[in-house]
């Protein structure tokens, strides 16, 4: 896995459905990101692109567990299936990739 000074990252793109981009980030602080922070994971930050309806965030786990074990205990989580109305309703669209680093400075 991808893993910057231990840290594995993964980049999230989302399309928003129009119009719900203000109740889809209101959602995804008071409960995605709680129960996220919770299971370990780190929020590393979340942009929206101006005049869109693309919401991106930067989530990393370092931990005892692989990314893919993490990642399904969140899933699985009791709290993360409780969630309802489950918040991705708003998402018309969802992308994901794990990054690697790339060195800024050679040598």
């Amino acid at each position: 896995m991808p893993r910057i000074g231990g840290m594995t990252f993964q980049l999230r793109e989302y399309t928003v459905k129009p119009g719900e981009m203000d109740e889809w980030i209101s959602e995804w602080r008071e409960k995605i990101v709680p129960l996220r922070l919770k299971v370990g994971f780190e929020i590393l930050g979340a942009w929206t692109v101006d005049r869109t309806d693309r919401f991106i965030w930067i989530v990393g786990y370092d931990g005892p567990k692989s990314w893919d074990e993490a990642e399904k205990g969140y899933y699985e989580s009791p709290e993360r299936k409780a969630m309802n109305p489950n918040p991705a309703r708003h998402l018309a669209h969802q992308e994901t990739r794990l990054m690697s680093d790339v060195p800024t400075r050679t040598g």
